[in-house]
This record gives C-alpha cells, structure tokens and sequence, in this order.
C-alpha cells in the first residue's frame, strides 16, 4: 500500500495488505458493523411484535363478557369418633401371705392314760421353739416367734380363789337385818313407852305431826353407836327420840354369810300435837 494511502486507508485493509481477502476472516471484519446493527434492529422490532400481540390479546379479552358461576360448596357432615373410656386396668393378682407353721397345743386336760388320743398328745417342747401355738396343725414357714415356756403341770388344778369379804366394815345391804330384841312390835312398844310424848307440847310446838328420822349403828355384838337425827323438826322432838334409842337394850346383830356384821338402822319417830 502506498504511504500516502495509509491515513486514509481502513484498518482492516491495513491488517489484510497482502494477504488472502477471500478467505471469509476479512469479510467478517469488514460487515461486522452492519449485521450488528441489523441484529439490533431486528431484535427491536421482535419485541414490538411481541408487545403489540399482547397488547391486542389483553383488549380483545376485556370486550368478552365474564360469566362468574357462583356455586354452594356443602361441607360434609364429618361426625368425630367419640372416644371410649378406656377400661380399668386389672386389679394385681392377690397376693397370699405365706403361711406360718402352727403346732397345736390347747390347755391340758387331766384324764387316764389309756384315754389320751395320739393326736391329743401335747407336742414336744423342741418342736415349740420356732414355732407359733395354736388351736390346730398347719404346715407352713418357720416363725422366729420365740414360743411362751409351758408351765410343768403338778396333776393338781386349783379352785379359783374366792374374793374374801371384809366383815369388819359397815354393810348396807345384808341377808338377815339387825333386830331389837323381841322383834318388831317389842321394838315399837319400847318407843311408846319411853318417848315422852309431851316433849314438842311442853316446848310451845303447834297443833301437827312432828316426825324424826334417827340413824343408828348396830355393831357385830348387838350393841348401839353413833346415834344421831337426819333432820330436826325441832321443839325437842330430835332430842328426845335420840335420848330413848341410845338408852336402848344391845339389838340383835345383822348377818352376812353366817357372820354377824355391823349395820346401820333407820327409826323414824312422830309426834302428834292435838288442838287443845
């Protein structure tokens, strides 16, 4: 290429002085510019096309009228499984307790020889060391229950004792009471005849019965103690009953048993004043 060629000149022919045009490389480089702005041009009126058919779509869509169908939607009756109570669980097994080994041995009875049973026979006192006393026979586990001593029998059985009755204290109630001496109507006639019947007059009482209740201890030989009024109507009248019973004769004793005990007795004594 000429030197007043070369700023004028293209740089692909500057690249390409001298070599072989027709191999395509020149002509790639050569037409570069315009297929690129053919690729651009086309690719830009793709997408026109592209937007106008959406375009055209989306308007002729909206002219057709929109039919809504509207329908009930039934919901099933779903019933929920009720839930059964679970069963109880079983009760545990019951359980025994072990058996313990009781040997029989009931109260001795005193009786011939030739009348003991075989299976009457008290057991051995070995055999009741490790194990319980019973009313029967049981086989079972060894207890750790130490057995109470027996008690050698003498062949003698003792009478239970009797409480014995103390005869010196003063008694109640007893089975034969004391009596004045003569019986009842003596005991009576006695009182006639030594109360002074003037005795609530000659101290100013009214016209009216005047009674005495006397308490007295008869002791285990008759004689008479500790006499004294339970009340005192007053006007002498207590006074003078006690004065008669104290004077008395020994009474006969009350019994208990066959013993003379002590007793005591109650003697109840009126006064009459008549009206004047």
């Amino acid at each position: 290429m000429d030197t007043n060629k070369i700023l004028s000149a293209d740089i692909l022919d500057i690249v390409f002085e001298g070599r072989n045009k027709e191999y395509g490389a020149y002509d790639l480089r050569k037409t570069y510019q315009k297929r690129l702005i053919i690729a651009v041009i086309s690719m830009i009126a793709f997408c026109i096309l592209i937007f106008i058919s959406v375009a055209l779509a989306k308007f002729v869509a909206s002219d057709k009228p929109v039919q809504m169908v509207v329908q009930d939607v039934n919901l099933a009756d779903v019933k929920q499984e009720e839930k059964k109570p679970e069963p109880p669980p079983p009760p545990p097994p019951k359980v025994e307790p072990p058996k313990v080994e009781i040997t029989k041995f009931t109260p001795p009875k005193i009786v011939k020889d030739e009348e003991v049973k075989p299976e009457e026979k008290p057991p051995e006192q070995d055999k009741l060391d490790d194990t319980k006393i019973g009313t029967i026979n049981q086989e079972g586990e060894k207890s750790d229950v130490v057995a109470p001593p027996v008690e050698q029998s003498t062949g003698q059985v003792e009478a239970p004792k009797a409480q014995e009755e103390d005869y010196d204290k003063e008694f109640k109630t007893v089975q034969i009471e004391a009596k004045f001496p003569g019986g009842q109507a003596a005991w009576i006639k006695y009182l006639q005849r030594n109360l002074n019947s003037d005795t609530p007059v000659e101290n100013g009482a009214p016209p009216g019965n005047y009674t005495v209740i006397v308490s007295f201890l008869v002791d285990k030989n008759g004689n008479i103690s500790e006499v004294q009024p339970l009340n005192d109507p007053g006007y002498g009248t207590a006074a003078e009953a006690v004065r008669v019973i104290k004077k008395g004769p020994a009474w006969s004793p009350a019994v208990q048993n066959g013993r003379n005990v002590i007793y005591r007795q109650k003697q109840s004594v009126t006064f009459q004043v008549a009206e004047g």
